[in-house]
C-alpha cells in the first residue's frame, strides 16, 4: 500500500543513518544522534549528502537543539506557514527516532487524549488496572524517554493546556485511579515537549503565566530572502510533484512570477513602489508552495504540461479567497493596478492577467 506522506523518521532513513556514522561523540541521555548532527538534518550537509530542509535562521536551529537537551520545553510561535510543524517533527525524528508522538491541540482536546484513558470494557469488568490503561502521547513520551510533540496549543483550553504544568515541573504523571507503584509514571531520560502556536490564536486561548515559565519560546519568521524562497518553492513542488508521479515542473519564470505575487501581497507593496492592500489570508511560503504544486498539476492534466502564468494566478485566487469578503476587491485592485501594467510588458503577467475575469464571478 502507497503512504500519501510518511513521517520524517521514514523518508530521511538514508540521512539519519548517515548522519549517525558521520557525527560520532557524545550525546545526550535518550537521544539517536549528537547534537551537531541533529542541527545538520534540519539546516543540510553537503559532504554527507543531507538536504537542507528548514530555510530560515540557523542560529535559531542551534537555539532549539540546546533547549531540547534542557529541563524546558521548547514552543514554536509564529505566522502560520511559517514550518513551525514540519520544524518540531524534524526535531523529533533526529533526536528520538520517531516524530508520531504527536498531541493535536483543537478545541476539543481533552486531558484524556493527552495523558491517558481507559479501555472501558476492561475497566468495567476488571476495575482500573494497568491492562486497562491506554497510554496517551504524553504518557509514551515519558516512558520511553522520547520528545512529545504539542501543535496548536494555545488552541486547547487553558484548564486543558496546565496538564503539562506538573509533568514538564516535576518530569512525572499522575494516574489517581491507580494503586501504588502504578500510580506514578516518571519521565525516562530523553523526555521532552516541543510545541507549537500561532501567533494569530493566540487571543484564542491564553498560555497561564506558569506555563509559560515551562517553555523557551523561539518564533519563527517568515522567510524575506526571494532567492532563498524561490530555492524553497522549487525544492518543495519537485519533492511533491515526484511524489505524485508528475514529470512537469515549475520553470524558472513561473517561480519568480509566484515568489513575486506572494511578495507584493504579504509586504503591501511592489518592487516598483506601487501599494497595495493586504489580503487577511495567510502568503506564507508554505502556501506558495501550494499554489505551485496546484498550478504544476493544473498545467499537466488540463494544458499542455507547461507552467505558464494563467495557472498560477488561478491557483492564487484560491489561495486568496477564503473566509474574508474584502480579500476579493483586494485581489481585483491588485490584478487591476500591478497586474496590469506589468501584462503589457512582460509574457508572463500577461498569461496571469488572464484569469481577471473569475473574479467577478
Amino acid at each position: 500500500m502507497s503512504v500519501l506522506r510518511e513521517p520524517a523518521e521514514v523518508a530521511y532513513a538514508a540521512e539519519l543513518e548517515r548522519l549517525a556514522t558521520a557525527y560520532p561523540g557524545e550525546r545526550p541521555p535518550g537521544w539517536k544522534l549528537t547534537p551537531r548532527a541533529v542541527r545538520a538534518f534540519v539546516t543540510g550537509d553537503e559532504k554527507h549528502q543531507v538536504t537542507r530542509k528548514f530555510y530560515g535562521d540557523d542560529a535559531l536551529v542551534d537555539r532549539c537543539v540546546v533547549t531540547l537537551m534542557s529541563n524546558r520545553g521548547l514552543l514554536l510561535v509564529g505566522e502560520p506557514g511559517t514550518a513551525k510543524s514540519m520544524l518540531s517533527e524534524l526535531f523529533t525524528a533526529a533526536i528520538s527516532g520517531d516524530s508520531t508522538c504527536t498531541i493535536q491541540g483543537s478545541s476539543g482536546t481533552t486531558e484524556d487524549q493527552i495523558g491517558y484513558s481507559w479501555n472501558y470494557a476492561l475497566l468495567l469488568a476488571e476495575g482500573p488496572s494497568a491492562r486497562s490503561l491506554v497510554p496517551g502521547p504524553l504518557h509514551q513520551a515519558l516512558t520511553h524517554g522520547t520528545i512529545c510533540r504539542f501543535e496548536e496549543l494555545t488552541r486547547v483550553q487553558p484548564e486543558i493546556q496546565d496538564v503539562l504544568i506538573a509533568v514538564m515541573s516535576d518530569k512525572v504523571l499522575h494516574i489517581p485511579e491507580l494503586p501504588e507503584p502504578d500510580d506514578v509514571v516518571f519521565a525516562n531520560r530523553g523526555f521532552n515537549v516541543v510545541g507549537t502556536a500561532n501567533l494569530r490564536d493566540r487571543g484564542v486561548h491564553e498560555m497561564s503565566s506558569a506555563l509559560k515559565r515551562r517553555f523557551n519560546f523561539e518564533t519563527v519568521r517568515p522567510i524575506r530572502d526571494r532567492a532563498l524562497e524561490r530555492r524553497l518553492i522549487e525544492e518543495q513542488t519537485s519533492g511533491l510533484l515526484d511524489g505524485a508521479g508528475i514529470s512537469t515542473r515549475l520553470t524558472p519564470d513561473a517561480v519568480d512570477l509566484l515568489v513575486t505575487a506572494f511578495s507584493d501581497l504579504r509586504e503591501g507593496v511592489t518592487a516598483e513602489g506601487t501599494v497595495v492592500e493586504k489580503p487577511a489570508a495567510v502568503m506564507s511560503s508554505a502556501e506558495a508552495v501550494a499554489v505551485g504544486y496546484a498550478a504544476a498539476l493544473d498545467a499537466h492534466y488540463f494544458g499542455d504540461g507547461d507552467v505558464a502564468g494563467r495557472h498560477i494566478s488561478r491557483q492564487l485566487i484560491g489561495t486568496v479567497l477564503k473566509d474574508n469578503p474584502d480579500d476579493g476587491t483586494k485581489l481585483r485592485h491588485y490584478f487591476d493596478t500591478v497586474i496590469r501594467p506589468r501584462a503589457k510588458r512582460d509574457q508572463r503577467w500577461k498569461s496571469a492577467m488572464e484569469t481577471r475575469g473569475e473574479l467577478d464571478r
